[in-house]
């Protein structure tokens, strides 16, 4: 199993792009996979529930000026990147109000493996994805509907009650199963990475065969607003962290999680509340954060041997 884990881990992004182009060459065999992406997000969601303890939030206790400063950041940067970079390329409505939500997400699940990788604060950058994920009912209808309402209609009541559905529920039964039965918890911790990565792979192989037309008209301006996304995202994250006077561990702690985004969320809810076109920017962000994270991850480690 850890072999396999390893592998998995190690040529992840390489099987999400292979998923990609035989979606979009062959979308009959993936379409359908559109119908279960709220049931694949919560099982991606459980399986992030039963890594995290309830210690996980007590860091922000102990450490509450990282952590609020990254959680600020995560609800402030991603949003107002994805409005300027959306109103500077003219992108289509759908286009504009889906790099919005993925942008008013919160931090993604891949995040802490990229911190731990690029030596930053695994501790602070856990309690930002436990904080921010536990946020995301409040932050990211009110985000879409400030910045997204005028390219399409966001009904944040029911966007709230499909958070609490496919993150809320299940990351809470994930902590109640890891508290009343670690045991069994334990034995099977080492397939969630697995599970999720195969799940992920499927959410994006739907959403591009869903997409193929879309994706002809209008996926290099996808890409270009999705890669610019990521970089602000990395970039100020950064800077947001080492202007208020965090140390270098955890300003890498902070970029990362600032601009790796929990884009399978944002998946499920385009397809569920917007449109499948609006589904496309996570789908990509799926793909680009995975090559962008471990990208970043090698310079700073370069950089720490010069």
């Amino acid at each position: 199993m850890n072999r396999i884990q390893l592998f998995v881990n190690k040529y992840f992004t390489i099987f999400v792009i292979i998923i990609s182009f035989i979606a979009f060459y062959l979308p009959e065999y993936f379409a359908w996979i559109t119908g279960y992406i709220t049931i694949l997000l919560g099982i991606i969601m459980f399986g992030m529930g039963l890594t995290m303890k309830l210690s996980d939030f007590a860091i922000v206790a102990k450490k509450p000026l990282p952590v609020g400063i990254g959680i600020a950041a995560q609800y402030v940067i991603m949003p107002l990147a994805a409005f300027i970079i959306a109103v500077f390329l003219q992108l289509p409505p759908e286009i504009a109000a889906g790099l919005v939500l993925v942008g008013a997400c919160p931090g993604g699940t891949a995040s802490n493996v990229m911190v731990y990788l690029g030596k930053g604060d695994v501790a602070v950058s856990i309690a930002m994805t436990s904080v921010s994920t536990m946020l995301a009912p409040i932050f990211t209808p009110l985000i879409l509907l400030l910045l997204a309402n005028e390219w399409l209609p966001v009904n944040a009541g029911s966007m709230f009650m499909s958070i609490i559905q496919v993150i809320i529920i299940p990351v809470g039964l994930g902590i109640l199963v890891s508290r009343f039965f670690p045991a069994a918890v334990a034995r099977s911790v080492r397939m969630l990475p697995v599970v999720s990565a195969a799940a992920i792979v499927a959410i994006v192989g739907g959403v591009i065969a869903a997409n193929k037309e879309n994706i002809v008209a209008t996926g290099l301006l996808v890409i270009l607003a999705v890669i610019l996304h990521n970089g602000f995202g990395l970039f100020l994250g950064y800077i947001a962290a080492k202007a208020t006077g965090l140390n270098e561990t955890k300003r890498r702690a902070v970029a990362i999680e600032v601009g790796m985004q929990n884009s399978a969320l944002g998946t499920q809810l385009a397809a569920a509340h917007f449109t499948p076109l609006a589904a496309l920017p996570s789908a990509v962000f799926s793909m680009w954060h995975n090559i962008s994270g471990p990208m970043l991850v090698a310079w700073w480690n370069r950089k720490d041997h010069h």
